[in-house]
């Protein structure tokens, strides 16, 4: 018998089945990542056999964001079948994937998007109308007269809008290499730019190509069905620039009393501050002697004042002579975020070289829509 030609046959065999199993094995592949591209899932083929599933894992993106991929290191355009696609103007649209990564991050650090009430809309003329009240009834006897009763009053509310942008910066030789996810990078140095911008709206904008920011309109003293619709109602501390040095807490229990019971439901209402303003507030303490906010202690827990929840947001203003430095309300009933839906990339690989640009947009408006929803603490003597 001839061993090394039974062997060579055996080899040529094994090399045959090998091959026939790969070319299944192949298009099996290729079948299924073409049905979860139309699922509209980040999927990916991965060289690194550890199980890792890092994010910078030597890997292959699949469908549409293949495509949003290779426009990032190379500027490549393709139509996406979700999110829109690649424009005249050399822009491309984020998939909806990524978009919503973008929006999970700026969730997480930012309070007020955390509270408020988030809209998503399709075009930038969005309006919100408000119940004012105004309708009347009375009582009559059975064969009294019924006289006409005022209607209900209704208000267009229009958040303003403004355009955030970000123009993050890359070298192309970064880009290029395969261990570089390009996607995680972009997204994380956009999010926390737009935290940063938006934030600060939301809290003092003027509303001039930005959201109006719920401190940056009127704020007086008078109470609920006194002062005018859209203004909000402010507690004074008792001393200017700082707490009482008696009973320091009655400003904080009057804004809470101050506002409708239907507003302030367990649950529903929350404090909004400065780390600053929370750290002296952690000082306080009631007539009993116990400390005025209670402290979380677990992970996901949040300090509690008063029974309610305590928000930090880093733009408040600090404690000083005339500042609102705290407020509380029925945020979700009292201030809305409007996003209009989509993030839009621009690559600029010619302006700063040898760095590659991504300029990326979105639009987002805010304003108060509730103004008996919201209550600050001035402090200030009265």
């Amino acid at each position: 018998m001839d061993y090394n030609s039974e062997i060579l046959k055996a080899i040529e065999a094994s090399n045959a089945a090998f091959e026939e199993f790969k070319i299944k094995n192949d298009a099996r592949l290729d079948a299924f990542e073409i049905k979860e591209a139309k699922g509209n899932r980040v999927n990916f083929k991965t060289d690194d056999t550890s199980g890792s599933g890092g994010p910078y894992d030597n890997r292959t993106l699949v469908g549409e964001h293949k495509d949003y991929d290779q426009f990032l290191r190379r500027g490549e355009q393709k139509s996406l079948s979700v999110g829109g696609s690649a424009g005249a103007d050399g822009g491309f649209a984020v998939p909806k994937a990524i978009d919503g990564l973008i929006e999970t991050l700026l969730l997480k650090a930012s309070p007020i998007r955390q509270i408020a009430s988030v809209v998503q809309i399709s075009t930038q003329d969005y309006h919100k109308l408000v119940n004012v009240r105004g309708e009347a009834a009375a009582w009559v006897a059975e064969t009294d007269a019924r006289t006409g009763t005022n209607t209900p009053k209704l208000a267009d509310i229009k958040p303003t809008m403004g355009e955030l942008y970000a123009n993050a910066q890359s070298t192309q030789q970064m880009l290029d290499d395969v261990f570089f996810n390009a996607e995680a990078w972009l997204t994380e140095v956009i999010s926390d730019q737009f935290v940063a911008a938006e934030s600060e709206a939301f809290v003092t904008g003027d509303g001039t190509n930005k959201p109006t920011g719920f401190l940056a309109g009127t704020i007086t003293g008078e109470a609920d069905g006194v002062r005018a619709f859209g203004s909000l109602q402010y507690i004074a501390s008792g001393a200017s620039g700082a707490f009482k040095s008696t009973d320091p807490t009655d400003c904080l229990v009057k804004a809470v009393q101050s506002m409708h019971p239907g507003y302030r439901a367990p649950g529903e209402a929350a404090w909004l501050m400065n780390p600053n303003t929370l750290a002296a507030l952690m000082q306080l303490k009631d007539s009993l002697g116990r400390p005025l906010i209670w402290p979380a202690y677990a992970s996901g827990e949040r300090n509690m004042l008063l029974g309610y929840p305590v928000y930090e947001a880093q733009h408040m203003p600090d404690i000083s002579a005339g500042s609102h430095a705290i407020a509380f309300g029925n945020w979700k009933r009292g201030y809305t975020i409007v996003d209009r839906i989509g993030t839009r990339v621009l690559r600029d690989p010619f302006s700063n070289k040898p760095y590659v640009g991504f300029y990326v947009t979105r639009r987002t408006g805010a304003a108060v829509i509730n103004s008996s929803a919201i209550k600050t603490v001035k402090f200030a003597a009265t």
